[in-house]
């Protein structure tokens, strides 16, 4: 697997800021972190936020499954790459994952963890995406995230329910490259 240039961005600033708001948005331009989780917006707004966040010199990845007025299909990729210029995207469908590779743009597949068989359904769903990266919520979860760095070939990203030092530090302490958090507080840590 070629390791995708933003990777190092992210290993380099491993937390994350996730917005989900305006407001969050304008807090997580002046944090250091690097790379900004797009978790907001709609079609007529998230070039919009996409310019902001790179204009404060950061990375933009678009959550392309909570941007209201997108599609399922591959084409909403498409849009996000061509129309609103975004970096990456998250996504929990395995299509759009594919596709974003297929656009040369970085690709985070969000996984919930909630039980013994969401677990076994990551592995089947990597086979088709092949993703850059892989998030897993709730990101509180050390033995976990530990186990599935050691079985898979992706980096890992915690997320969900990051709330303070300690969370981060147990979520790297296993393996994670970075974690994501939406809550500022976090962000400034």
């Amino acid at each position: 697997m070629m390791r995708h240039p933003l990777l190092e961005r992210i290993e380099y600033s491993p937390v994350i800021a996730a917005v989900k708001d305006e407001e969050g948005l304008e807090e997580s331009l002046t944090c250091e972190s690097n790379v900004i989780f797009v978790l907001y917006g709609d079609l007529m707004t998230i070039g919009d936020i996409v310019e902001r966040i790179k204009d404060a010199g950061k990375t933009a990845i678009v959550h392309a499954d909570l941007i209201t007025g997108l599609s399922t299909k591959e084409i909403s990729v498409d849009y996000l790459k061509e129309q609103a210029h975004a970096d990456g995207i998250i996504s929990t469908k395995a299509h759009l994952i594919k596709r974003a590779k297929e656009l040369d743009m970085f690709a985070v597949m969000r996984f919930f963890v909630l039980d013994s068989m969401s677990l076994e359904s990551i592995r089947k769903q990597l086979v088709c995406a092949d993703p850059d990266c892989i998030e897993i919520l709730p990101g509180l979860m050390p033995k976990i995230i530990k186990k599935l760095c050691s079985e898979e070939k992706y980096p890992l990203i915690a997320g969900g329910l990051i709330s303070d030092k300690d969370d981060i530090l147990a979520a790297l302490d296993a393996g994670a490259v970075a974690v994501s958090a939406t809550k500022p507080d976090v962000w400034f840590l």
